[in-house]
């Protein structure tokens, strides 16, 4: 089978099938062999490895994760593409192709069945629109993870590592660093892909915590004071607060506990470091 890093054996699979883009799917197909092994390399894959793959379009990556890892899982919402990825992807006995919609798998169930419920690791090129979901999805779905090493556009993959007081900085960088390390692996030119997207993208893994670098009492309620104080990010962050329709706490509650940590009662949600929220959560709790 031709490998699919090369632009021309992409070009052929497609005219073959007849295929379309869908600009609802976001799908735009890596053609630069050198970045796929990259991407490998950052994904650390190796041949005990179990990875879970999202939107392998027509299985360009995957491709690339079969030659080294034991055991891959692809999930793909578009048909259209399953028929492909069957002919791409048949000289290649240690992979399943799942049509679904991957916010709506049991995936704690998938990494029990596949890896014995040790802690999977997930390899994805994203469509920008659904990127934050995923994401966090899968932080917050419980499932058993080691790392997520995934393509984004580069203003996402920034905000994922940004610290605060920096305009990037958002609920998006705190939940993912409440989770795991991030770390921005490489850029990657818009010319890599078919079809160009308009921007640059980057790709960056996630190494996954064993535990969060913070202490909080209820998670629930940290990651709902996060989303009150970027909503409204003009706003003062007892504002935002007494502003959520998630939250039942007064303005006097939100000043007080923040005299207690020495900030004042005007400060704004993005000059809080994780661990200000954590105690903010704690105090209000």
């Amino acid at each position: 089978m031709a490998t699919l890093g090369n632009p021309q054996n992409t070009i052929e699979v497609l005219k073959k099938y007849g295929f379309n883009f869908q600009k609802k799917f976001g799908q735009n197909f890596l053609i630069d062999a050198h970045i796929l092994e990259n991407i490998m390399d950052a994904a650390q894959v190796g041949s005990d490895d179990f990875v879970l793959e999202i939107g392998p379009g027509i299985g360009t990556m995957t491709q690339y994760l079969c030659e080294r890892a034991r055991e891959v899982v692809s999930v793909e919402i578009d048909k259209n593409l399953i028929p492909i990825l069957e002919d791409t992807l048949s000289p290649y006995d240690n992979v399943t192709v799942i049509n679904e919609d991957i916010l709506k798998l049991d995936l704690a169930q998938l990494a029990k069945e596949k890896n014995g419920g040790e802690p999977i690791k997930v390899v994805a090129n994203l469509p920008y629109y659904i990127t934050t979901p995923i994401i966090m999805g899968l932080f917050e779905s419980n499932v058993p993870l080691k790392s997520i090493t995934i393509m984004v556009q580069k203003e996402v993959a920034d905000r994922m590592q940004v610290g605060p007081g920096t305009k990037d900085y958002g609920a998006l960088s705190l939940a993912v660093q409440y989770y795991a390390k991030p770390q921005i692996n490489m850029i990657v030119s818009a010319n890599c892909f078919m079809p160009k997207p308009n921007v640059d993208s980057a790709v960056i893994t996630l190494h996954r915590y064993e535990k969060p670098p913070v202490e909080v009492k209820d998670e629930k309620l940290l990651f709902r004071l996060i989303r009150a104080s970027f909503n409204q990010r003009r706003k003062t962050l007892q504002n935002g607060i007494n502003n959520s329709p998630e939250l039942s706490i007064s303005k006097g509650q939100v000043v007080e506990a923040l005299e207690k940590m020495g900030l004042p009662a005007t400060v704004r949600g993005e000059s809080l470091t994780l661990e200000q929220f954590a105690t903010l959560a704690n105090l209000l709790g």
